[in-house]
């Protein structure tokens, strides 16, 4: 992998960087230069991916929905590290289901992973925040569209949307750019585990691909590129944005 180093020095956290786009991401950081806490909820996972990425990696078992978690994930950073010049708040699920067939469970589930996790991590991680430095919310393209079956997630990544605007202006004084990345369809696990069989999953493919205008389902690496943007000095007068990187689906 081809690199310019663009994050050399910095310390970054991903959350949910066991696999799919965090990982991506992790992978992406650490070839630029940076040394990278990924965390996640299963030890296995964490354990793979950090042998995959090497030295300049540290895993940190954790829940986002847990304050206690995410007090340990900090405090390990500060112990580490002693501080953070980047954020991705990358943990997030989707659930999907008709309106009428919505539990409470999968409702506080999903808000409680991608809304409340999302936001005590960047307050948890504050602290260690160098000025200047740089946090990527993950977002969905589901956030500004109404696709079926979508309402609970969608609502989601709507609040994440609204949160980045919220925390820009938050953190302006101290200059932390904050900024939200949101994919369209993208080859993860999470897309292959979201239907019950593989021949569901291979028809949800193929017609969510046909209503992208590049054709295709999206890789979770060109996710991760967009993110090194976001959060190196390529960005630096950018804060408060929404980055869709969907093939267009979004935006015709």
């Amino acid at each position: 992998m081809q690199t310019s180093q663009k994050l050399a020095g910095k310390v970054a956290l991903i959350t949910g960087g066991n696999s799919g786009i965090g990982l991506a991401t992790a992978q992406r950081f650490v070839a630029e230069g940076a040394f990278v806490f990924i965390t996640g909820r299963r030890q296995a996972e964490l354990d793979a991916a950090v042998q995959q990425l090497g030295s300049a990696a540290f895993a940190i078992q954790g829940d986002v929905r847990s304050l206690a978690d995410l007090d340990r994930v900090a405090a390990t950073i500060k112990e580490q590290k002693g501080h953070l010049d980047v954020v991705f708040a990358n943990a997030g699920i989707a659930e999907l289901a008709p309106l009428d067939a919505v539990t409470e469970a999968q409702y506080d589930r999903q808000f409680d992973i991608n809304v409340k996790g999302t936001f005590f991590t960047v307050q948890k991680t504050l602290p260690l925040l160098t000025d200047g430095a740089a946090i990527v919310l993950m977002g969905s393209i589901v956030g500004s569209k109404g696709l079926e079956s979508n309402s609970v997630y969608s609502a989601t990544k709507a609040a994440i949307r609204s949160l980045a605007r919220t925390l820009t202006t938050d953190l302006k004084a101290r200059g932390i750019r904050v900024n939200t990345v949101s994919p369209g369809p993208i080859e993860t696990p999470g897309l292959n585990n979201i239907l019950d069989s593989p021949e569901q999953v291979a028809q949800f493919k193929a017609q969510v691909a046909s209503g992208v205008p590049l054709g295709r389902i999206g890789d979770a690496d060109e996710i991760a590129k967009a993110v090194v943007f976001l959060v190196s000095d390529d960005s630096s007068y950018v804060t408060g944005i929404e980055l869709f990187v969907d093939g267009g689906m979004a935006q015709v």
